[in-house]
This record gives C-alpha cells, sequence and structure tokens, in this order.
C-alpha cells in the first residue's frame, strides 16, 4: 500500500502504454454487458496502480495463466505504475488518447466520473449482476467505488478497515486511557509530550495519511455528505462542520500530536517509530496486519499493541462503528474494447479470486470466503479481522478521492502550514474556501 501513494517521476512506461494497449476510439455502450459471439483468446491489458508484488497482482498473473491453459493465445498484459501521481498522469494521458486499455485503475475521482459520463466505462453495477456475482460482494466493498449519484463503474478488489493502533504501555506511561471522542485527543497528546513520548507516528511525506484527519471531524458532526457538498462549493471551511475540523487540526499542531519533522518522514519512518515504542499512536489499515498483529512485530512492543476505531464526538451524526474502511482502487472495463472475451475471462477470474485473496490472510471485497488467519498472527489478526462483521451503513470517505485534483493538492500544503502552525486557521478557511469555489465549477457542473 506505501508504494501507491508514494510521489514520482512519471515514468517512460507511458510512452510504451500508449502502444501496448489495446485501445480504441470513441466509447462503446456502457450498458452493453452481456456481449454475444465467439470468445477469441489474445492479448488484453489492464493499466494498474498496485504494487508489482502484492497479492492482487500476483494473484491475477495466476488466475489469467490458469484461464489461457484452455483458452490458448490469451494472455493478461499488466502495465504498472505504483505511485500514484504517476499513474494519475499515465491514465489521463491515455484517455486523452483514446487509448485506455480494456481494463484500467480508478479511483470514484471527478475525472473518472467524467469518462462514465463520457459512455467510456461499463456500468459495472450490471456487469457484477449479468455475471450473477453482484451478490457477493460487501454493499460497503461496492458503495466504496460509486460515484456520488450511486452509480457504479469500478469494481473492488480488496476491503480494509482504517483503525487507531495504540501502545497500552506507553498510555499508561502517560497516565491517559483510549479516547472516548475526537475531541479528547489534543490533550491526550499534551499529556503524552508531557511524559517524554511523541502521540502520533504520521507519513507526513506522502500527505495522504494528515488528509485522513481533517475528514474526521466533518464526518461525525455532519455525516458522509459533508465532503461531497464541499468539494461542489456546496458547504465551506467556513461552515460550523468545517471550522470543528480547522480547529482541532490546529489544536493537533498545538499539542505536538505528530512526531517532530513529520512532513520530512516518510511511510517507513512512521510505522518504524510505531512499531519500535517511540510512539503511542499509529493509524493504518488492516492492509498492514501482518506488520502489525504477528509475531514479525518487535517483540519488546508485541504484547502492549492494540487498536481503537474512530472515536465519534458528542454530537456525533455517525456511529461508532463507521469510520473509514476503504475497497482500495477500482477496475474499470472499457466499453469500447469490452468483448466476449473480457467477458468471460472476468466470470472466471471474479469467481475464483475471493478464494485466492481470502488465503493470503486479507479480507475479501466478497462475503462469501473466509480469510485464512496466519500460522504467526496474534489474536489481534482475528480481532482486527472481526470488525468487519460489524460494520455500519456509513463509511468516512478519503478526502484525495473526493476533490478536484487542483484543490486536493492545495489542502495538502495548508493542512502541513496549519498543523504546523505557520498558518492560522483563518487564514487556512479563507484559502481553502477561495480554491474551492474557484475549482469546482470545472469539475462538477
Amino acid at each position: 500500500m506505501k508504494k501507491l501513494f508514494r510521489a514520482a517521476a512519471v515514468a517512460a512506461a507511458a510512452a510504451l502504454a500508449l502502444t501496448a494497449c489495446a485501445g480504441g476510439g470513441g466509447a462503446g455502450n456502457p450498458t452493453d454487458v452481456s456481449p454475444t459471439g465467439e470468445v477469441k483468446p489474445r492479448e488484453i491489458s489492464w493499466l494498474l496502480s498496485r504494487p508489482a508484488d502484492g497479492a492482487v497482482i500476483n494473484i491475477m498473473k495466476k488466475l489469467a495463466d490458469d484461464y489461457a491453459k484452455d483458452h490458448p493465445g490469451f494472455s493478461l498484459n499488466l502495465i504498472t505504475t505504483p505511485d500514484r501521481p504517476s499513474y494519475i498522469q499515465k491514465l489521463e494521458t491515455l484517455a486523452a488518447a483514446n487509448k485506455l486499455p480494456e481494463l484500467f485503475d480508478t479511483d470514484a475521482t471527478p475525472f473518472a466520473q467524467q469518462l462514465a459520463k463520457q459512455g467510456k466505462m461499463l456500468d459495472a453495477d450490471k456487469l457484477l449482476k449479468s455475471l450473477d456475482l453482484y451478490d457477493d460482494y460487501r454493499p460497503g466493498a461496492l458503495d466504496y467505488q460509486r460515484f456520488d449519484d450511486g452509480s457504479l463503474y469500478m469494481i473492488p478488489f480488496q476491503f480494509e478497515l482504517e483503525f487507531i493502533w495504540y501502545n497500552k504501555a506507553l498510555l499508561e506511561k502517560a497516565g491517559v486511557s483510549v479516547p472516548t471522542s475526537l475531541d479528547d485527543i489534543p490533550a491526550m497528546c499534551t499529556a503524552l509530550r508531557n511524559a517524554g513520548i511523541t502521540p502520533i507516528a504520521i507519513d507526513g511525506q506522502d500527505q495522504w495519511p494528515l488528509e485522513r484527519y481533517v475528514a474526521y471531524q466533518p464526518f461525525r458532526e455532519a455525516g458522509p455528505d459533508f465532503v461531497q457538498k464541499l468539494k461542489k462549493g456546496e458547504a465551506k471551511f467556513s461552515d460550523p462542520a468545517g471550522q470543528k475540523a480547522v480547529n482541532w487540526m490546529s489544536g493537533l499542531g498545538k499539542a505536538k500530536c505528530f512526531q517532530d519533522g513529520f512532513s520530512a518522514q516518510g511511510y517507513s519512518d512512521a510505522q518504524n517509530q510505531f512499531t519500535s515504542g517511540q510512539a503511542a499512536m499509529y493509524n493504518i489499515g488492516t492492509w498492514e496486519l501482518p506488520s502489525l498483529a504477528t509475531d514479525k512485530l518487535n517483540p519488546a512492543v508485541r504484547n502492549d499493541i492494540d487498536f481503537f476505531t474512530l472515536p465519534t464526538t458528542a454530537n456525533s451524526v455517525t456511529a461508532a462503528n463507521e469510520y473509514v474502511s476503504p475497497s482500495g482502487i477500482g477496475m474499470a472495463v472499457n466499453s469500447k474494447t469490452y468483448d466476449p472475451l473480457v467477458s468471460d475471462f472476468l466470470k472466471f477470474a471474479l469467481q475464483k479470486y475471493p478464494a485466492e485473496y481470502a488465503a493470503t490472510g486479507a479480507l475479501s471485497p466478497t462475503t462469501n470466503v473466509e480469510t485464512t488467519v496466519p500460522a504467526n498472527a496474534r489474536p489481534l489478526y482475528k480481532k482486527a479481522l472481526d470488525a468487519a462483521s460489524d460494520l455500519g451503513s456509513k463509511q468516512a470517505m478519503p478526502w484525495d478521492t473526493q476533490l478536484d485534483p487542483t484543490t486536493n493538492g492545495r489542502l495538502q500544503q495548508e493542512l502541513v502550514l496549519l498543523v504546523q502552525g505557520n498558518i492560522t486557521p483563518e487564514q487556512f478557511t479563507s484559502t481553502m474556501d477561495q480554491t474551492i469555489a474557484q475549482n469546482a465549477p470545472k469539475f462538477f457542473k
């Protein structure tokens, strides 16, 4: 997961992908999910933004090889760009050139919604139903992939839960307990600092982790609709829910909640601080269960690690069992190149994928398989998995997949300045409301 968010220069493979992809000109029929005719094996391509050595790619490679045994001449060409900024540029370049491959990764972003409106993406809701697979999926996994209007154009391959992991011994040393409200966290940080303990380890370099925090108060205060309205300029940071977020973020900074120099420290830095017992808390998802809930964890802290879910607030409109539960970047299907072969391969792969994925110890996006708990797992591993069966119907969406690119980039910059105390809450509010007003109309018409 960490590689998905690490910024890097745009890969030269983008030029190769332009010629490698079996793209097409205009859009096809996004509702024609059951093409008729002969299955004619050929190479198809999937443009991915996933770790090259990750479970999703390894499993799909295996399934493609299995499919090819009965369909000589078939192959799946995986065009991989793990870091997200480079991937997005590649995706936009291929889309502009009408060279999108048969399959491609995308979040439910404003850009992806434009592609769907142009008829370039197959209706995934209808596709999964036509393959008799729709009912197997977790509602939350599908909902994470939906656009604002409820339409579904991406298929999930993961399902994750995000928790705040903590070190029981460090909290006890500082004389604090697990917070019952988000509003308790700044004072908790102050107590931890007074005890000589770094309160929260965070990957500041990649920026998305800090952006998680700004989403928390509005989700509790106003529900999941707040960011849907904010990104369109229908809500503002100057609104009560927005101000709750801004002032809370400022408070986290004043209480020195994050490690010193956090903005220059990366994913591994943050995780190492927590797993070495230097930081009391760490906000991360179940994709890190192998590192946090197995015998791989540092023996010095192994018996002290636990987690809690996103705290509520006094006036929460969302419940304690509702928090960030993403299903990762989704896979879209090119409507122009969708034919009997693509349909047949997807039915084959998507039927077999859940069991293969669950066998790796991960939560499947479907409910028809049971996750295999690794032999070296600690009891905490199963506790984390079990939380998936007690989720509410609302989920907190990561803002980086919701805002237009310009606004999102500016928000990430301003959040660092706000938390570091370089700008005031008033300055942050004014800048961000102006940024949204200038950019939202271009994306949300």
